[in-house]
């Protein structure tokens, strides 16, 4: 059976991506599929710019507050999952409507994953405690003695990508390079891409900035605060290592001045931009429309454009 036709929606942070969705959902009978690594944990609601409860219950929603911050989820789990909501949706005579900006997440679906081992969290506080005790330059010493490959191409300072790499090669006993080349099918059907730019990268600096700004003033210290009176979550988790999070806490922790925290949190949110942009430049079977400046309608004409093609 032919694979239903999607519609990604893909823009960097702060270019209006939630607001875009939501309209187009408001004129068309579409079904959202978050694709964000952050939005998915609850208890993580004004970092994470995530929608509000009222929006979440009057437009379908998908992948959104559906783990513990405390547990791990994957990339493949997000493919395995956003692929049978897409048949789901589909089958309830909706189009798929794929809206974020981990952009990770999009290349996975579009091309498809390599199946790894899935995440272990006995060797993960394991290799957690070895790296507090030796020191990353060790494991990435360890990991270059194992898949000096892998080894390469991380950087001695990235913990969780090191980190997983030592886990797969711990569980299965086979390089992470290796497995990387074994290569899964990728997404079979239409779709449809539309990517949120911004032409005035001074302009989407400042929106990002006002943006936290504004998270600040709705309590977001206070919602880190209420995250770390839970004894299981540490800023070695994913989870805490989302923008914003990771600064606020080490703010609560003292190690940085308020000042500092804002700069820091920033700083990181314009460099996630950069990493975003820098992938998107790559879609050139994309329509991309400025966020500064688009008219929704044309917009509502490409999306109408795929219903009529059903």
């Amino acid at each position: 059976m032919k694979a239903p036709r999607v519609i990604l929606l893909m823009g960097a942070t702060a270019t209006g991506k939630t607001e875009l969705a939501l309209a187009i959902s408001e004129r068309f009978e579409v079904e959202i599929i978050s694709v964000d690594s952050a939005l998915i944990f609850r208890d993580m609601n004004i970092g994470t710019a995530k929608p509000s409860a009222e929006v979440l219950s009057s437009v379908p929603h998908h992948l959104i507050d559906i783990i513990d911050p405390a547990d791990a989820w994957s990339v493949w789990a997000f493919v395995e999952q956003s692929r049978k909501l897409v048949d789901e949706i589909a089958e309830r005579g909706r189009i798929p409507l794929l809206a974020g900006g981990t952009m990770m997440y999009f290349h996975a679906f579009e091309q498809g994953l390599n199946r790894l081992p899935a995440a272990d969290q006995a060797l993960r506080r394991r290799l957690d405690l070895e790296v507090q005790q030796l020191g990353l330059a060790a494991m990435h010493q360890r990991l270059a003695g194992v898949d000096p490959a892998s080894a390469e191409r991380i950087r001695a300072s990235d913990a969780q990508r090191i980190q997983r790499a030592l886990e797969v090669y711990e569980l299965s006993g086979i390089p992470l390079s290796q497995l990387q080349q074994q290569q899964t099918r990728g997404y079979t059907g239409g779709m449809e891409k539309i990517i949120l730019a911004a032409s005035d990268r001074a302009a989407l600096h400042q929106r990002i900035e006002t943006r936290f700004l504004g998270m600040l003033e709705q309590s977001f210290i206070g919602e880190v605060e209420q995250l770390r009176k839970r004894c299981d979550l540490n800023l070695s988790l994913p989870s805490m290592r989302c923008v914003g999070y990771r600064q606020i806490w080490q703010y609560l922790d003292g190690e940085l001045t308020r000042e500092q925290m804002i700069d820091k949190a920033v700083a990181a949110t314009r460099q996630l931009a950069k990493r975003q942009i820098t992938w998107l430049r790559k879609q050139l079977d994309a329509k991309t429309y400025d966020c500064l400046k688009y008219r929704k309608d044309a917009i509502f004409h490409q999306v109408e454009a795929v219903f009529n093609r059903l």
